[in-house]
């Protein structure tokens, strides 16, 4: 009893006092910011809005993040999304059917925003904006034209604003949070307050709502690995061309810096040298007396730059945690790695799909049906999205079998049935269909049986 007055009094004791600074907040993230620009990186290059350009070029011009990103996004199409309602109650179905109808009533497919919200693999970030419209149906205006005339409000799109468009971030006076963003847009700036946009990104370390580009681990990398190929293509364009040497006349001083005509044919002739390429167009017209050689390099360089080049590949694909697509490179590589390699980039794939739900569960979501009342809700329905990967038919077969030795009672389960059909792509039976399974489950016959019996019943009809 004494230890029991104790434990109350403890508690007691513990619990924050009811003053002004109960629910205060004193500290702060500690990130690194100044008006609207964030200055975590401490490379200016990739610091906004410099970095736009930066990715767009590693994006776009590496056939190594090309083939990553374009990996990346093809899985992730693949993801089939689904609304899962908050209970079995027919309210909580009907809302979750609403949601569905607004997922797929926007003026862009679903998939496509998909494709477009994941753009934050290359800049870190992604902001798009809610526009809304009431579902009426068909309207003139094709910006309004929705499947459903039922009144209620729903999304017309949810529309991505350009990552190379970032003017600013606006930060909350009070807690320091992102509420809003600016864009610049035909030389004037566009205010777009949170609460009509989401905000996706890799990470929200330090409240940083720039994340972390995936391409930044492999910058450096493709920094270098840009710059060797361009000295690369000189070398062997030298190599085939030789090099440019011209020679003047004894007479001829285009050294003498006090000499105008001198200084004038010196200049002439570095543009010359400079210019000489081996194309359709070339040739060279020469004063009398000059003379133009081109020199052969016949010896071998001390690097090979294809292994050099090689390298920054591998390490590229590394950070990406995307190495699979170079295997076979090199005529290395097996099976079971190429599997494990697989499965941890579909792991990487899968949390990021994971982290979109979450901000259309917890923000996107909320806001719609406080648009539209639902009357008798048990809570608000949920999207959700499949694996990334697929598993594998015999090891998910092996799995059932040894599930049924074990006695477990697997079916009738309409959930499962449905997942099954759904991995091995094949058709899902109709609703007419099982009901008539259902049918024959409570009389105990077999799909064969019944059809036998519906055969022999038929038979009697037209005997009669």
């Amino acid at each position: 009893m004494e230890n029991k007055i104790n434990n109350e009094k403890d508690i007691k004791q513990a619990l924050p006092k009811k003053d002004s600074t109960t629910f205060a907040e004193f500290g702060t993230t500690g990130l690194n910011k100044w008006g609207g620009d964030v200055y975590e990186e401490f490379l200016t290059n990739l610091r906004w809005p410099r970095a736009a350009k930066v990715y767009k070029e590693m994006s776009s011009n590496d056939p190594v993040v090309t083939a990553i990103l374009l990996c990346a996004r093809q899985l992730i199409r693949k993801v089939t999304w689904t609304v899962k309602p908050a209970s079995d109650k027919r309210a909580d179905k009907k809302a979750a059917e609403f949601l569905d109808s607004c997922r797929l009533d926007m003026s862009m497919t679903w998939e496509d925003l998909v494709d477009e919200i994941i753009s934050y693999f290359e800049y870190g970030w992604s902001f798009h904006e809610i526009v809304y419209k009431k579902r009426m149906g068909y309207q003139k205006e094709t910006s309004k034209n929705s499947k459903f005339d039922d009144g209620y409000i729903g999304w017309r799109k949810i529309a991505g604003r350009s990552q190379e468009s970032w003017a600013k971030w606006s930060f909350s006076a009070d807690d320091g949070n992102v509420d809003g963003l600016y864009q610049d847009v035909d030389n004037r700036q566009i205010f777009i307050p949170i609460e009509k946009g989401l905000l996706f990104r890799t990470t929200a370390a330090r409240g940083n709502p720039e994340g972390k580009s995936f391409l930044r681990g492999a910058y450096r990398p493709w920094y270098f690995k840009k710059h060797i190929e361009e000295i690369e293509g000189i070398g062997i364009e030298r190599d085939l061309a030789g090099l440019p040497v011209l020679k003047t006349p004894e007479n001829v001083d285009i050294w003498d810096t006090e000499n105008p005509k001198a200084r004038q044919a010196k200049i002439a002739s570095e543009t010359l040298v400079r210019s000489i390429r081996r194309d359709k167009n070339e040739g060279v017209v020469l004063p009398f007396g000059w003379e133009l050689q081109l020199l052969a390099s016949g010896s071998s360089r001390q690097f090979d730059t294809s292994t050099i080049i090689n390298r920054y590949d591998q390490r590229i694909a590394i950070t990406l945690l995307a190495d699979i697509v170079m295997l076979g490179a090199d005529k290395v590589g097996s099976f079971a790695l190429a599997n494990v390699k697989k499965s941890l980039l579909a792991a990487a794939l899968d949390a990021q799909v994971q982290s979109t739900v979450s901000i259309f569960n917890r923000y996107a979501i909320p806001r719609l049906f406080a648009l539209n009342p639902f009357v008798g809700l048990s809570g608000l329905p949920e999207l959700q999205a499949s694996s990334v990967e697929s598993p594998d038919l015999k090891d998910l077969g092996d799995y059932i079998q040894k599930l049924s030795g074990s006695k477990m009672p697997l079916f009738p389960n309409v959930n499962l049935e449905d997942y099954l059909l759904t991995v091995a792509n094949l058709p899902k039976p109709t609703e007419e269909e099982r009901v008539k399974q259902d049918k024959l489950r409570e009389a105990g016959l077999a799909p064969k049986e019944a059809d036998k019996e519906e055969d022999n019943n038929s038979k009697k009809e037209d005997d009669k």
